[in-house]
């Protein structure tokens, strides 16, 4: 794995801090293994996605307590020359992607209420590359991590059971539109998340601290 400094722990580090809790969202036993280069090689493409599923762990992407986005990461196929210049040609450049932080509104929607820089993957293909965020991004119990992909990026991982499912934020329909520009880049902006994927897994994670808790005070009793 590609990693880069992370001054921002010794930011984050408060008094109390031994009671805050590290969780890395989206992680599980196995780890996602993008498509490409195999045929077909697989991209997500011009849209923001979260994972709902994987297998038995249900909304691996949902913010268990208040806390911070510290860093995030993301697994990329390594598609052939060939494969990269048919996605750069019909996506609209080179591989790029950021995190999106949503929040549950009212009939369904979600909405954008804060993002990570965008950063190009061209170097980073066939690797897995995690990100540290020089401002970690304050989180609500309830919020969802999400994948924005501006571009596209061979970061999907295909042949999982009917157990495991992604959403897009396309239309329900216009699922199969993958060259539609879908992702969600806007601050404020919000849109139902009405296209599921099945047997599919998007391959990021994110770094999640919690705010740490002041000890118990002894009332002496």
């Amino acid at each position: 794995m590609r990693l880069f400094a992370l001054p921002l722990l010794a930011a984050a580090a408060v008094p109390s801090i031994a009671e805050a809790r590290l969780v890395e969202l989206g992680q599980t036993a196995t780890q996602a293994a993008p498509s490409c280069p195999e045929k077909p090689c697989l991209a997500v493409s011009k849209t923001t996605g979260f994972q709902k599923r994987i297998g038995d762990v249900k909304n691996p992407f949902v913010v268990p307590d208040e806390g911070r986005i510290v860093a995030w990461s993301i697994s990329l196929g390594d598609p052939t020359d060939k494969q990269v210049r048919f996605f750069n040609t019909t996506l609209g450049g080179p591989p790029q992607a950021h995190i999106t932080i949503l929040r549950k509104k009212k009939k369904g929607f979600l909405k954008v209420v804060a993002e990570s820089p965008v950063h190009d993957l061209t170097s980073y293909l066939g690797e897995t590359v995690q990100y540290p965020l020089v401002a970690s991004i304050p989180v609500k119990q309830g919020d969802r991590v999400a994948l924005t992909v501006p571009t596209w990026v061979p970061a999907l991982a295909v042949g999982a059971g009917d157990d495991t499912s992604w959403r897009a934020s396309r239309a329900k329909d216009s699922c199969d539109d993958t060259a539609t520009q879908t992702a969600q880049e806007e601050l404020n902006d919000k849109v139902r998340y009405e296209c599921k994927y099945k047997t599919a897994r998007l391959a990021y994670t994110a770094t999640f601290i919690t705010v740490p808790k002041p000890p118990e005070e002894d009332d002496g009793k």
